[in-house]
């Protein structure tokens, strides 16, 4: 199989005799520290999943490097603090500053520039790979009303939501339905959508409000997404067992999350309902433990979880992680099919 039908595959639960499809995420700080190893891993282990470039007609208010020191702003025109090279900063300065939100009208700006990329060039680079190919952007409505409020203020704003900050919502919800829209139409193979939703013992809000306010906006995105045929993904940090079940009933093809910090036993009920695209425990066994528990931490969510597919071999090269433990993340899920 070619590494999309290996994907789809898996996601079908109908990978009977393939390997387990893998991909590595880094992040800067392990390109600068361990070029050696990363040209190891890509030359050992590459991508079957990979991500379509946007090419923009229009420019968005962005500028600055994220993972620079220093300052940057977003599309949205949120301004990012950033004092560690390699990384990405925190908004310090919050865009919405009123508490009934009667700001955000004339303060946010919508990244409409963002529907401007070509589409021509996204089907051209799908045509060149046999990868399985993901779309370019992904919406991430909680994280965004973040950056646009800072996280205190949200949080608290949730609890008894103004009426302009559901409106402003609304608003951020149609651009994201747009941009899911067009990017459905092209040739991609998947739709992505990130937010990171969990601490480390449980949702970062209520889970009764997590389904009043946040819920229908990622059934919206699925909904148009399979629409058009696509596969849908999404990664959320933290412990989020509580959403598993509904992001299941949503219909979602592949969720990015913690399973070490949820736990193992408890994400094999989902087996076989959802694929697990990752990861091996990032907080402990990639930058403390050895290749060896590294080894037998992939078998036990190999035994665990895969059912004729069900599980990507996904790992994410970060701060404090072993070069060592990345490698043996991908030889023993090699070896095991």
């Amino acid at each position: 199989m070619t590494p999309r039908e290996l994907v789809k595959a898996t996601l079908e639960f109908r990978n009977t005799a393939g390997r387990v499809p893998r991909q590595l995420w880094t992040l800067p700080c392990a390109i600068r520290d361990y070029p050696q190893t990363m040209e190891q891993l890509r030359r050992a282990y590459p991508d079957d999943i990979v991500t379509a470039p946007a090419v923009l007609s229009q420019n968005t208010p962005a500028q600055g490097d994220p993972y620079a020191v220093g300052v940057s702003i977003d599309d949205w025109g949120c301004t990012f603090v950033n004092i560690q090279e390699g990384h990405i900063g925190e908004v310090k300065d919050p865009l919405v500053r009123e508490w009934d939100w009667s700001d955000a009208e004339r303060r946010v700006h919508i990244p409409e520039e963002l529907l401007s990329f070509d589409p021509e060039a996204v089907n051209t680079f799908c045509r060149s790979t046999d990868q399985f190919v993901m779309a370019g952007e992904c919406p991430r409505p909680f994280e965004q009303l973040q950056f646009i409020r800072t996280t205190e203020e949200l949080y608290m704003d949730l609890l008894d939501p103004p009426p302009a900050m559901l409106a402003f919502l609304d608003r951020m919800h149609d651009f994201y339905c747009r941009w899911v829209e067009k990017w459905a139409q092209t040739d991609v193979d998947g739709i992505m959508m990130m937010d990171d939703w969990g601490a480390q013992s449980n949702l970062l809000i209520p889970p009764e409000l997590w389904v009043k306010y946040f819920k229908p906006l990622y059934r919206d995105y699925i909904e148009i997404a399979k629409r058009y045929g696509k596969k849908t993904f999404m990664h959320s940090d933290g412990h989020t067992l509580a959403i598993y079940p509904h992001l299941i009933e949503l219909g979602l093809d592949a969720l990015n999350s913690q399973i070490f910090c949820m736990g193992l036993e408890n994400l094999q009920a989902f087996r076989g309902e959802i694929t697990f695209w990752g990861e091996i425990d990032r907080q402990h066994l990639l930058p403390f433990e050895t290749p060896a528990e590294i080894d037998r931490a992939v078998r036990e969510v190999y035994e665990r979880l895969w059912d004729n597919g069900g599980c990507i071999a996904q790992c994410e090269f970060g701060p404090g992680a072993k070069p060592e433990n990345v490698l043996q993340v991908f030889r023993s899920w090699e070896a095991l099919r």
